[in-house]
């Protein structure tokens, strides 16, 4: 008689390449099926951070994305309406080494169909030209003026001195565009890398993970100086995670691979994780508290004292606020020189001063 012994052996990942075909076996067959939309982003969003980053792919890593790719021209066909989503998938595919070569004939359907042309957003716009570029082709021929309306909205700061999730986003993608994700010079003005810092400001305050390490992304794909304040913090975030087989997926898989690509563009490795085998889902403990909201609540209680002169205000605030905002106030002040001119537009005390003109006249 055979006895048979199972030895109870570690999971083991020695290389980050490892670890990542774990990621990209996770995302492709475990999390969600391939007929939801939410597969089509989780795995455009992890394929993309693997081919800007210029990853090392393990040998087999793509194989579970064979079948998808194989029926590709058929989901495009009949699912236009995610052809951003699909040529991403495509190109990333290609680029980090499937056997191939589907991506120029799709993005040329694309520009011939006109697709980029039914968008509403010029963000959109954007991406779609630069996703058809990669094959060398023109989405938007006849748009001249798309870089000028990206760069007016990316120049004006005072939209970015205010809490407007939606609008740092699109500023965050508009210098990924622009710079190819940090291939190329976006020559981003000197309003635009203020933005920028005003963006940043605001997310370090909100201890919002996920868009501060989008705002570092993009600072760095431009050139910009990111405060050492910012990436230290991000950096203790990555060891709030924890990864876990089964859960809900209406989970923090954003956060994690926004910090872990942030971390690989800082010199600071990235994907160090080991990953269990399995539906894996990411949970972040979240600080207790947010020092923004805090912040908001503090000066518009104020009323018409409120003002937006900060060395006037700082005193105020600070005594107002629990000791964890006021740090955070203070670490944020500390990282840029701009925070003053931060605070004129987050006070939002415009409005009133126009009336005083107008009573004068």
């Amino acid at each position: 008689m055979t006895t048979i012994v199972r030895l109870d052996v570690p999971f083991r990942q020695h290389s980050k390449a490892a670890r990542q075909a774990v990621l990209l076996k996770t995302f492709a067959l475990t999390r969600r099926t391939q007929e939801d939309v939410f597969w089509l982003k989780e795995n455009a969003e992890m394929l993309n951070i693997l081919e800007c980053t210029g990853a090392e792919i393990a040998p087999g890593a793509l194989a579970p994305f064979e079948s998808f790719y194989d029926d590709i021209e058929d989901r495009m066909e009949f699912f236009p309406q995610y052809y951003r989503f699909l040529l991403s998938l495509c190109l990333d595919l290609e680029d980090l080494g499937m056997v191939g070569g589907k991506g120029a004939a799709l993005a040329d359907w694309v520009a011939q169909e006109g697709l980029a042309h039914a968008e509403l957003s010029d963000l959109q716009r954007a991406e779609a030209r630069r996703l058809c570029a990669r094959r060398g082709i023109e989405a938007l021929p006849q748009d001249a003026g798309l870089d000028a309306r990206l760069r007016s909205f990316a120049g004006r700061a005072q939209t970015f001195a205010m809490p407007n999730k939606k609008a740092a986003y699109e500023l965050t993608h508009i210098v990924f565009y622009l710079s190819e994700y940090g291939r190329k010079d976006p020559q981003l003005d000197a309003a635009a890398a203020q933005s920028l810092m005003f963006a940043g400001t605001l997310a370090f305050l909100d201890f919002n993970a996920d868009l501060l390490a989008e705002i570092c992304l993009a600072m760095r794909f431009a050139g910009l100086g990111v405060p050492e304040v910012w990436e230290i913090w991000l950096t203790q975030q990555i060891r709030s995670f924890t990864l876990d087989d089964g859960g809900a997926l209406q989970d923090d898989y954003h956060e994690y691979l926004m910090l872990n690509w942030f971390m690989s563009r800082s010199g600071q490795g990235g994907f160090g994780d080991h990953v269990p085998e399995g539906r894996v889902t990411f949970a972040r403990t979240r600080p207790a508290s947010a020092p923004l909201r805090e912040l908001s609540h503090c000066i518009y209680a104020m009323g018409r004292g409120r003002s937006g002169d900060w060395e006037e205000m700082r005193g105020d605030v600070t005594s107002q606020v629990s000791d964890e905002a006021a740090a955070a106030l203070v670490a944020a002040e500390a990282a840029t020189d701009q925070f003053g001119a931060f605070f004129e537009g987050f006070a939002r005390v415009g409005l009133r001063g126009r009336a005083a003109m107008r009573a004068a006249q």
